[in-house]
């Protein structure tokens, strides 16, 4: 909704005592506040503004008196008041909220609303059009956080049908503000709040500590949610959303049996592939990048704990909640290496012992061919479902009314400068393929130029011909254009154009929404994304040419793709070129696919997108 900047701004004006009273008892009465918590939110000082958004609806915001909006209204005579979130960091619990990946929450900022596919938590009991925000899970030290709110909308359809499994398509809430739109330019921009842990809270805590049961419940409702597959740290393993599922607890060589069983799932689907070049790997690479994502998504399909025949029966359908985190430090093992150790002892590996250049422990090999890798069964791992929540909520949501437009357009330039003039046209313009096409066909028909014998060829007068016949880099200083020996008086119609266009000067408009146009003399190139062979025969992705489509962040776009792509990312200056030419973005590994993914959600046009692979080259 305020994705693009607010027209008719009207000049802020405070409210008066009444009105200012007035205000505060819809919010008390609308959200269920306290009078102290009302005359926090609805300050002395509140000012009032009137705008319309860039679909020409009208609307009104609430300010404090330090700038920042704090509510507003969207509609003629709207009484419904919607909190910002600002509003929402200074009182988190206001809302009701669902919970998204990190990956999902630029494409929600861009504009799009929030796909059921992205969807982590989502709590009981909510009305279509219910009023909901949207917050960030991710794991910090092993332990689940969520952000403060990060956007506002409306639920597109009631909670019961979103947490069904038979509805995987489709907008889950629509989004209205969000966190740097701009409605949240129009205050101080502060600083984001810290992330809160999530922790479970026993039913006597709210009477013991003061607080009220609606944190109680809105922990609880998050702990009982999917969290997604891990990004830098190992999550929990991944209960169904089920509120009646049992709890089990798993022994220490229970995960370290499910360890293993993740160890032969990462050997047969993605270690094997690996060329030979790619070891040593080092271990706690090989354990963050390719067993903890190989873990299982639901540990109780591939191994009972030992306490479930001591579980109370259930009704639910779903598998029970494992309060037990799959991780070495709750193996057997207690230390990676250990762990190794034991693998290498069966064959499934080899290790070679730390150096002085490097401390940690190097695996050399890895035998796929080892008949537990052979006979292994594969399961849904923990990334699988990290994928379907990232990647397909910004596949179904990220290009929605945000798409990157890219213009070439051309000036007059040189020799051209006198055939425009004579075309009709300005030479101080800027013209599309399309514009200059049709100045030609315009000019060609007004002056009966098409040849009678062959339809196909134009008859070139004094001022095509002159243009047409001159050398391509045009007219020097104070001289006239040389025209090409021995040319014929006729061309084709599309040669004649594609010969004009040569003859003109190069420049390029980039439109991004929310934005305003940039135009730039020169050449557009394609975003270039290339697999090379580099530092020890190891194959890396490099990403360049990205800034001028305003989209992209390389800091950003090398942190989200560190995620996507459970892989090392760095940003450096291009080598080989002058300072200031741009930066270059390496992903560890083949990843051309997983770059094309995040550029497209970005909302870069595929044909500005140009994948090489040269690492077949060295």
């Amino acid at each position: 909704m305020f994705k693009k900047p607010l027209s008719n701004l009207k000049t802020s004006a405070p409210l008066r005592s009444s009105d200012r009273r007035k205000l505060k008892q819809r919010v008390v009465t609308a959200y269920g506040l306290t009078s102290e918590e009302g005359d926090a939110l609805v300050p002395d000082g509140i000012l009032s503004v009137k705008f319309s958004t860039h679909v020409d609806e009208p609307g009104v915001a609430y300010i404090d008196p330090d700038g920042d909006p704090l509510w507003f209204t969207i509609g003629k005579g709207s009484e419904d008041l919607i909190p910002t979130i600002y509003t929402l960091w200074k009182k988190e619990g206001l809302l009701p909220f669902l919970s998204t990946p990190a990956a999902v929450i630029p494409i929600l900022v861009g504009g799009a609303d929030l796909m059921i596919p992205g969807v982590i938590h989502c709590p009981p009991a909510l009305r279509e059009l219910q009023l909901v925000a949207i917050r960030q899970y991710t794991r910090k030290d092993d332990k689940p956080a969520l952000s403060p709110p990060v956007a506002i909308g409306r639920m597109a359809l009631p909670s019961d049908q979103l947490r069904t499994s038979a509805k995987e398509k489709g907008k889950a809430v629509h989004i209205a503000h969000t966190w740097k739109d701009h409605l949240w330019d129009m205050g101080s921009k502060k600083d984001i709040p810290e992330d809160s842990f999530i922790t479970t809270i026993s039913s006597e805590e709210p009477g013991q500590d003061g607080r009220d049961g609606s944190e109680t419940e809105e922990r609880n409702d998050a702990e009982r949610a999917i969290p997604p597959p891990p990004s830098e740290k190992p999550p929990s393993p991944i209960p169904e959303p089920t509120d009646t599922a049992p709890t089990v607890s798993y022994s220490p060589a229970e995960v370290t049996e499910l360890l293993n069983k993740a160890l032969l799932q990462a050997i047969s689907t993605n270690l094997k592939s690996l060329p030979s070049s790619s070891f040593p790997i080092p271990a706690t690479q090989l354990y963050t990048n390719y067993i903890l994502p190989s873990r299982p998504a639901y540990p109780t399909l591939i191994l009972l704990p030992a306490t479930w025949a001591d579980t109370p029966p259930s009704s639910s359908d779903g598998p029970p909640h494992v309060d037990t985190e799959i991780t070495i430090k709750t193996s057997s093992h207690k230390s990676l290496t250990a762990f190794l150790k034991a693998a290498e002892k069966l064959s499934l590996l080899t290790l070679k012992p730390p150096q002085k250049q490097q401390p940690d422990v190097l695996v050399t090999s890895i035998n796929a061919s080892h008949t537990s890798v052979v006979s292994h069964t594969p399961f849904v791992m923990v990334k699988d479902l990290e994928l379907k929540a990232a990647k397909k909520a910004a596949r179904e949501g990220g290009k929605a009314d945000k798409e990157v437009e890219i213009k070439e357009l051309w000036k007059p330039h040189q020799v051209t400068v006198e055939l425009f003039e004579g075309l009709g046209g300005n030479k101080n313009e800027l013209y599309t393929g399309v514009q200059i096409r049709s100045l030609v066909n315009s000019y060609i028909t007004a002056h009966h130029l098409v040849n009678p014998n062959e339809q196909a060829y134009i008859n070139l007068d004094d001022l095509l011909y002159s243009c047409a016949a001159a050398k391509s880099k045009g007219k020097a200083k104070n001289k006239d254009p040389e025209p090409e020996p021995a040319m014929s008086r006729f061309m084709k119609r599309d040669e004649l154009t594609k010969n004009i266009v040569g003859k003109m000067q190069s420049w390029y408009e980039i439109g991004v929404e929310g934005k305003d146009p940039v135009t730039k003399k020169g050449s557009v190139a394609p975003i270039q994304v290339v697999i090379k062979i580099r530092q020890g025969r190891k194959a890396s992705t490099l990403i360049s040419g990205f800034e001028p489509f305003l989209v992209v962040d390389a800091e950003e776009m090398a942190e989200d793709l560190r995620k996507a792509c459970a892989g090392a990312t760095s940003v450096s200056p291009i080598p080989g070129k002058p300072a200031g030419s741009g930066l270059e973005v390496l992903v560890q590994g083949k990843q051309s696919s997983a770059v094309l993914d995040y550029l497209t959600a970005k909302g870069i046009p595929k044909k500005w997108i140009q994948i090489s692979d040269l690492s077949g080259k060295k």
